[in-house]
């Protein structure tokens, strides 16, 4: 998948603009380790009963990976956020947003290493 399908180019742009690079890279760099953070959040809600707290630990990510440009996993945490599949689909959702979230962050830095 090239950048322009991972990143919202316009809106990082945007930023290198009014921010700077070293900003941008800050930003980056905090969403990296917070969505970790995150993931684990998530994966921690599989197998509990209240569905309101995989959805607001979804819901979290997505604010994130929303506000620094990262579109494929922005759209994969809307698909999931409202999701009342099974604890199995769910597992397997972490593992696939897992997958997704680390090939969107190489594509961020290879692309922020650019400019």
């Amino acid at each position: 998948m090239n950048e322009n399908a991972h990143l919202d180019i316009t809106l990082l742009e945007g930023y290198l603009d009014s921010l700077g690079q070293s900003v941008v890279q800050q930003m980056l760099d905090l969403y990296l380790g917070q969505s970790i953070i995150y993931i684990d959040d998530i994966n921690r809600h599989i197998g509990i009963e209240q569905q309101r707290d995989w959805q607001e630990s979804c819901h979290k990510m997505k604010g994130a990976a929303g506000s620094v440009g990262l579109l494929q996993v922005h759209k994969m945490l809307v698909d999931i956020e409202k999701s009342e599949v099974n604890d199995d689909s769910k597992k397997a959702l972490v593992d696939d947003l897992k997958l997704l979230n680390k090939n969107a962050t190489n594509v961020f830095i290879k692309w922020l290493s650019k400019v």
